[in-house]
């Protein structure tokens, strides 16, 4: 398995350690060495996106946030908020090898009954698939395009 495959994601230059054969990078946002799986190296590619590409500011932005869901405890990749402190974009990532299918966007959709998020993200770092979500019509439509923070 190669961790370390290029994604359908500008390229970043991560600082990557090696401890006795085990990758490890170090998160801007969480401020420490992590170990790269192959969601985690998507997760943080798709990071670098958001701030480097869509300007959204790393200080608004949470990794791994935990929520409950029918009493059952789970945890969220990246949820981005405004300058209010708001939700407004929910990311589901998933490694490479993973395919990006109805159960998938079952997930994501799950997740935001407890967030409650506009705007919707779910990728493998090669597929990027954008959606928002109308909560007053029950209705969600997908999007060319991620919006950059400034648009939002």
């Amino acid at each position: 398995m190669d961790l370390l495959l290029p994604l359908n994601l500008p390229p970043y230059p991560f600082k990557i350690s090696d401890h006795n054969g085990q990758l490890s990078l170090f998160d801007i946002i969480r401020k420490r060495n992590i170990i790269i799986t192959p969601e985690e190296w998507v997760r943080q590619h798709f990071v670098q996106y958001l701030i480097n590409q869509k300007k959204y500011p790393k200080t608004l932005i949470k990794l791994e946030g935990g929520h409950r869901l029918h009493g059952m405890a789970k945890r969220t990749d990246i949820i981005v908020y405004n300058s209010l402190g708001e939700k407004i974009l929910l990311i589901e990532c998933k490694a490479p090898s993973v395919t990006i299918d109805q159960k998938t966007f079952d997930q994501v959709a799950r997740y935001n009954m407890v967030h409650k998020v506009k705007l919707l993200a779910v990728t493998n770092g090669l597929q990027h698939y954008y959606c928002n979500i109308d909560f007053e019509k029950s209705q969600y439509r997908f999007i060319e395009d991620l919006p950059g923070y400034a648009t939002i």
